[in-house]
């Protein structure tokens, strides 16, 4: 039967049915989630360590917040990225708000109680930290986080793997010997000099070129 053109289009399916046809094929990985609207406009970018998981949870028909409810009812699709880990997933969260700025994430940018990743290049051999506040302090920040606690897991992950210091620079500056951190591979103990400037500094470029998502 041909449709009569003078009909108007049916309304674009949005909200709860969206969500739910999306639901069943993903899988429990860790990733990150685009919610766009019928124009095809990034509403909001989010993470998860179970994309499953945490996409069901928009698709309760109720007990959201007055903003999250308008997003669900505004999303016409979704997009998804898987990643290896759920610190990979953070990482390219953050990288993609900064890229695309979606309308639901920027209360959370402009928000200075959330927590930053700082590299803080006050001294010669940088250290790293979570941070709140103004950044007033010299080096570069990642941020910000919407978790405290993943912010806790990066950095334990970026320490694990670039050995980067977390002392405070009185503590760094009076040391005799290493730290414990030293002894379980958590630190390169610049500060007693078990490494040279010139190769920590390597170590601090390829950690801030993990947090910008450049982790090949």
């Amino acid at each position: 039967m041909t449709k009569d053109p003078t009909e108007p289009d049916a309304a674009p399916v949005t909200g709860h049915a969206v969500i739910q046809s999306c639901l069943r094929t993903l899988t429990a990985q860790p990733g990150v989630y685009r919610m766009l609207d019928a124009e095809g406009r990034v509403l909001y970018v989010g993470k998860a360590r179970n994309l499953k998981a945490r996409v069901s949870n928009y698709a309760r028909p109720s007990g959201h917040s007055a903003r999250i409810a308008r997003m669900i009812h505004a999303t016409a699709s979704m997009m998804f990225l898987t990643t290896r880990t759920e610190t990979e997933a953070l990482l390219l969260e953050q990288n993609l708000i900064k890229q695309l700025k979606p309308y639901f994430n920027v209360l959370l940018r402009d928000d200075k109680s959330f927590p930053n990743i700082l590299v803080s290049k006050e001294t010669d051999f940088a250290q790293i930290k979570k941070h709140r506040g103004a950044k007033k302090e010299k080096g570069s920040y990642y941020g910000p986080f919407a978790s405290a606690g993943a912010v806790n897991r990066t950095l334990n992950q970026l320490q694990k793997v670039f050995l980067l210091r977390n002392c405070s620079d009185a503590m760094f500056s009076s040391r005799t010997r290493p730290c414990l951190l030293y002894q379980i591979k958590r630190c390169a103990a610049p500060c007693v000099g078990r490494i040279a400037k010139e190769d920590y500094e390597t170590l601090v470029l390829d950690a801030e070129r993990f947090l910008q998502g450049k982790t090949t």
